[in-house]
């Protein structure tokens, strides 16, 4: 039963994003490279405010449960705010890397968009944040020990999974919006993703009640996920030709199939 539940939930919080990484990552050395370095920008971020929480925890008094709590929710509030600071950092760094790349090319184009690089970047922080967040959890789920046996929520694996994959999704669009915004120079935008990862952060402190912090935030990731398919060029009617199989060579009939 444990090893059922350990690649049940693994396969749900990871099998999206591994199947984004194998179709659209792995098939391109350079996009590797990004998201090699994303995931160690986000590793950077986690260090900061882990030490920032540990001292925090040490230099205050330890037998006040309130206390203690309440450091806890500013170490996760920190944590957001660094993610999100080394996530321009990154863009920062991957701006002038276009640069560098357009300039050394013999058609003087970078052989990478933004968006491209956004998207690869937000998906390298969301599965070592998921990854980070639930590597414990599965080991646990590999017993021995039976979850809920003490009237506790035996949804307590499923649930963490489901959560896994939309942090997964909601850095991938986190990262699509904030790099376009960085380009457009819209604060406003920028302070909007950081908002929204706040909430979502902070919303996991509901749990065990899974459904006031689960629901929330799946809605928040299809709300971002929409968000971040307009920031990239997407509309309504590309959608529909996706779906219908539709694109332009097959409206035109200048050419030969083989």
């Amino acid at each position: 039963m444990g090893a059922a539940v350990f690649f049940g939930c693994t396969f749900i919080a990871f099998g999206p994003a591994f199947s984004l990484f194998f179709f659209t990552v792995a098939g391109d050395p350079l996009r590797v490279i990004i998201l090699v370095a994303g995931a160690f920008f986000w590793l950077v971020s986690l260090l900061l405010s882990s030490l920032i929480w540990f001292v925090s925890v040490h230099l205050s008094n330890q037998e006040n449960a309130s206390l203690q709590y309440g450091l806890l929710i500013f170490g996760a509030a920190v944590s957001v705010l660094l993610q999100e600071a080394f996530r321009f950092a990154y863009y920062r760094l991957l701006k002038k890397a276009d640069e560098g790349l357009a300039a050394i090319s013999e058609d003087g184009k970078s052989p990478i968009s933004i968006q491209q690089m956004a998207y690869v970047s937000g998906l390298a922080f969301g599965i070592i944040s998921g990854a980070y967040s639930v590597i414990n959890i599965l080991a646990d789920s590999l017993g021995p020990g039976t979850v809920g046996i003490y009237g506790d929520s035996p949804y307590y694996f499923i649930t963490s999974a489901f959560l896994t994959m939309a942090i997964v999704f909601l850095h991938t669009f986190w990262g699509m919006v904030f790099f376009s915004a960085c380009e457009k120079r819209q604060i406003l935008i920028l302070g909007v993703v950081v908002v929204s990862h706040l909430l979502a952060s902070g919303l996991t402190f509901l749990n065990p009640w899974y459904k006031s912090s689960l629901i929330p935030i799946y809605m928040l990731t299809v709300a971002m996920g929409i968000w971040a398919f307009i920031t990239a060029g997407g509309s309504l009617r590309n959608l529909q030709r996706c779906i219908s199989c539709k694109s332009f060579f097959g409206r035109n009939k200048s050419y030969n199939v083989i």
